[in-house]
């Protein structure tokens, strides 16, 4: 059986990192560029206040110590 090569997942990994440390640098810098769009995009669940309204987050179910 062949061994797992760990050098090239950790390079991988490295490479996903700073992906996505540019990305967020890119938005970033988009973001001071177009100020007016405060960042929350319309209809967006996430984002939207209107939807947080009409559907409230729910908080995960917590294990009881009996079961």
């Amino acid at each position: 059986m062949a061994t797992p090569n760990y050098g090239y997942e950790k390079r991988q990994k490295e490479l996903a990192k700073k992906k996505k440390k540019e990305e967020k640098l890119r938005e970033k810098a988009n973001r001071k560029l177009n100020p007016s769009s405060d960042g929350l995009a319309p209809g967006d669940p996430e984002t939207d206040v209107a939807s947080l309204e009409r559907d409230p987050p729910t908080a995960p179910e917590l294990p009881t110590k009996n079961g």
